[in-house]
């Protein structure tokens, strides 16, 4: 009898998922936008759930150094540390700031100012080829551009952006209002996160034990472990690497004499947290100013960039990042293809943890089927069988 009634509750679970799942499919719709003001609802939380573990990193990091062995200090170690923390990223901010504003007005009026000289000088080293590359003669000669009125256009369209901006004001003003409203709650759920990780991390583990059987949740406990690792560990490799990466930049624009270099350095640095790609949007950046100035130096500023990106990617990365995440390159660049097309940005971030989880996981569940049906090593490794010989050596008779 008992039996029967498990399975009769077996069918009658089996029958309302069903049914829960048609009426899913027939209110796709309705679903998706429930799903998307739940995400605004919660966005600021989620948000700050984000804030906190990035700066649960370096928090960790100082909390560690300070104070170690006197108890008497607990009770004030979690704030300074949490203290300490935020004002080494807002002094990071504010170092960044204080390059990329001043370097970026200048840069830009530089290159207003430029355009037509720039201009110039670029017909006149096209005639220079003349004799080399007769083909593009015919091209010049019909190469009649106005640099003043194009310089005067940008400064139009930009006028023409301003106006339209002060028009829609009211709507600014109050996105503006919402954007810091969330983001300064987001902020203040971060700090209490922080200051409660080890209580809101044993409520936690309460809940996951009270719903899952035992075995179950010692699994997810083991994932969230796991998950935590490899995204720290990826979050302060992809750092490290990046302020690496800008370094090298700056040392290397300044031994050549190159314009910007302080600027395009912390344009790359920031840009570099974007794995694989975004090295190349700031080297794509920092040669467009270059060539207004001299586009001979922006020559060798791409070959300079392709040279120190190969260091980077051969040397650098894979001792930095790669042994942190523990995935094969051809992953990384599936994994960031992968967050690109479905999240952007934050995508090509979040996928290649995500993917090293994946990976960890599956290679453990394959490892551990092998050994259950004693699949032998010599047929799933590199190596030949025993009673095979090496390619590279004859056979003996």
């Amino acid at each position: 009898m008992e039996w029967k009634k498990e399975k009769i509750k077996g069918l009658l679970l089996v029958v309302c998922g069903g049914v829960a799942f048609y009426c899913l499919l027939q209110n796709l719709g309705t679903v998706a936008a429930a799903l998307q003001w739940t995400v605004n609802l919660l966005s600021p939380f989620l948000v700050g759930g984000v804030f906190a573990f990035i700066l649960n990193v370096p928090m960790r990091s100082i909390e560690r150094i300070l104070f170690p062995k006197k108890k008497e200090f607990n009770r004030v170690r979690r704030p300074l540390a949490l203290i300490l923390t935020l004002l080494a990223v807002a002094a990071v901010i504010g170092l960044a700031s204080n390059v990329i504003i001043p370097g970026t007005v200048e840069a830009v009026t530089s290159v207003v100012g430029q355009l037509p000289a720039a201009g110039e000088r670029l017909q006149a080293w096209l005639v220079q080829l003349e004799e080399y590359l007769p083909v593009v003669e015919s091209f010049i000669i019909d190469l009649d551009i106005e640099w003043k009125d194009v310089s005067q256009k940008l400064l139009q369209l930009v006028q023409t952006w301003g106006s339209g901006l002060l028009s829609s004001g009211g709507g600014f003003i109050g996105d503006v209002v919402s954007a810091v409203s969330g983001f300064l709650i987001a902020l203040v759920f971060a700090f209490y996160i922080l200051l409660q990780k080890e209580r809101l991390g044993a409520q936690g583990l309460q809940v996951l034990y009270a719903l899952l059987p035992e075995r179950a949740a010692d699994r997810v406990r083991e994932i969230f472990r796991l998950s935590d690792r490899t995204f720290s560990g990826f979050l302060s490799g992809q750092c490290l690497e990046a302020c690496i990466l800008g370094a090298m930049f700056v040392v290397a624009m300044t031994l050549f004499r190159m314009p910007y270099a302080l600027l395009v350095g912390v344009l790359i640095a920031l840009t570099a947290l974007i794995p694989i790609v975004g090295a190349f949007i700031g080297c794509g950046v920092g040669a467009l100013l270059i060539a207004i100035t001299d586009p001979l130096q922006a020559l060798l500023f791409i070959v300079m960039s392709l040279v120190l990106q190969q260091i980077e990617g051969n040397l650098i990365y894979p001792h930095v990042v790669g042994n942190s995440v523990g995935l094969p390159s051809i992953w990384v660049l599936v994994a960031v293809m992968l967050g690109g097309r479905l999240m952007g940005v934050a995508g090509m971030l979040v996928f290649i943890p995500i993917c090293s989880v994946v990976y960890a996981l599956f290679r453990g569940y394959v490892k551990q089927k092998l050994t259950d049906r004693k699949i032998p090593a010599s047929k799933w490794t590199d190596a030949p069988p025993a009673d095979e010989p090496p390619a590279n050596e004859p056979e003996t008779k």
